[in-house]
């Protein structure tokens, strides 16, 4: 158990958080220049999907609103999509919450904005280890702002060498951010609810893929959601029958 009189200091936590991150930074530096890429040969000017990542930060939404955008969807269709895929950045939040509730709400709000899939997998590792860790917040930081560091960087060598090589769409380098992705995910299928749960949004991904507007995506997110609170109250239920039996 960590002392709240012990331990790594700012710098040290900070520097820790970025390390332990390089993997995820590997993994998701093609996602970044695909991204890039596809902004060059869209509707977008390079300084519109540079702001996008800096503004949105949101990989999986910035790549759906760039299909919704060329496509010529309204802007409350574009909203509204991009709006539901991200609600799974809800569960992060309230996963992490008992860490960071005591923080100033600057810190919550600076750390909310700057989460993602990567960090909050990392993040999920380090509070697991260890939960009561004082400098905590300065590790989420470092990985965060890696993260953060990362897209930026990949998006602006996309949209640099998109033009000129087009190809790189064709290169198969998406398969590193599924590699990411299931290495992410992979881990935190631990127990019942939370393999039901990607189990279930699989399939409806699956099943979904043609659906216009991405709607399959939407289905997924709802679909494991659903079925991860069910199996999660089905559990907590059980288990508070055993103890008053």
């Amino acid at each position: 158990m960590d002392s709240p009189h012990s331990g790594p200091t700012k710098g040290a936590s900070l520097a820790a958080g970025a390390r332990d991150t390089l993997p995820m930074l590997v993994g998701a530096a093609p996602f970044g220049v695909i991204f890039g890429t596809l902004v060059a040969a869209s509707p977008l000017a390079a300084w519109q999907g540079q702001m996008m990542s800096l503004t949105v930060y949101a990989g999986s939404s910035q790549f759906i609103a760039l299909g919704l955008v060329a496509g010529h969807a309204g802007l409350a269709v574009i909203w509204l999509t991009t709006f539901i895929v991200n609600l799974r950045h809800m569960l992060y939040g309230a996963a992490l919450l008992p860490h960071v509730a005591h923080l100033p709400a600057r810190w919550r709000w600076l750390l909310g904005f700057l989460m993602t899939d990567e960090t909050f997998a990392v993040m999920s590792g380090h509070y697991a280890r260890h939960p009561r860790a004082p400098m905590g917040h300065w590790y989420f930081l470092g990985s965060a702002l890696a993260m953060y560091g990362n897209w930026q960087l990949w998006t602006l060598v996309g949209l640099l060498f998109g033009a000129a090589f087009p190809q790189l769409q064709s290169l198969g380098l998406d398969f590193a951010m599924v590699a990411t992705f299931i290495a992410i995910v992979v881990p935190q299928l631990a127990n019942l609810p939370r393999f039901a749960a990607a189990l279930a949004a699989g399939t409806t991904a699956f099943l979904g893929q043609d659906l216009p507007y991405k709607l399959g995506l939407m289905a997924a997110v709802i679909a494991g959601v659903a079925v991860g609170l069910a199996l999660s109250r089905w559990r907590a239920g059980g288990l508070t029958r055993e103890r008053t039996a």
